[in-house]
């Protein structure tokens, strides 16, 4: 659904660098940890899922030094080998995205989420109105899908004070990362902590 959003009354992001450019998925110093694989940012995993039955395709999209690059080395690929059902299932994959990063970045994330208040997040596109919205006049314009999946974000974890530790894997068929299923994705903390009280119990 088309939606229109007063730019005096929105946080408005476009550029990394800017103040709330860590919205972003291209944003680097929000890392994750997938399978036991580093992924270097969000945009770096949500173009890899494009291509669960390729690890090849996905393992050259995580390698790329920037988010930039990985959605170049996705984009040369897509035509071809982009998931069938890819349309239908990218809004769920960006919000299981989303939230691994919020869940492994929760101090950095929620901080910035919280930074936002109650307004509108909307992403900048001069372009593309799916994830963000494109100016008109005084108004932003677009389906926003991005910046709604975050107000989400901070409507159910931020405001409400639900830590988010674990979050679970996409009810998806073939959904996989470098050729093996993904399971329940947490925070490394959490997974270092739990380990600890197991050694303290079983020692």
């Amino acid at each position: 659904m088309i939606r229109e959003y007063n730019i005096s009354d929105s946080v408005v992001f476009r550029k990394t660098k800017e103040q709330f450019g860590g919205l972003s998925n291209m944003a680097s110093g929000y890392s994750l940890y997938v399978n036991e694989i580093i992924i270097p940012s969000a945009e770096h995993l949500y173009q890899a899922m494009r291509y669960s039955a390729y690890p090849e395709i996905q393992a050259e999209i995580i390698s790329q030094d920037n988010a930039m690059k990985a959605k170049m080395v996705s984009n040369k690929y897509k035509d071809a080998y982009s998931r069938k059902d890819w349309d239908q299932i990218q809004v769920k994959v960006m919000r299981w995205v989303l939230e691994i990063k919020l869940a492994q970045n929760w101090n950095q994330f929620s901080e910035l989420l919280a930074s936002t208040g109650d307004k509108n997040i909307v992403e900048y596109a001069p372009k593309y109105k799916l994830w963000g919205a494109i100016q008109s006049g005084n108004k932003l314009v677009g389906i926003n899908a991005l910046g709604r999946l975050l107000m989400q974000l901070r409507e159910k974890y931020i405001h409400a004070g639900d830590r988010l530790y674990c979050v679970d894997p996409l009810p998806i068929s073939n959904f996989m990362l470098y050729g093996h299923p993904i399971g329940i994705i947490c925070d490394d903390l959490i997974i270092d902590i739990v380990t600890y009280e197991d050694e303290d119990i079983c020692c």
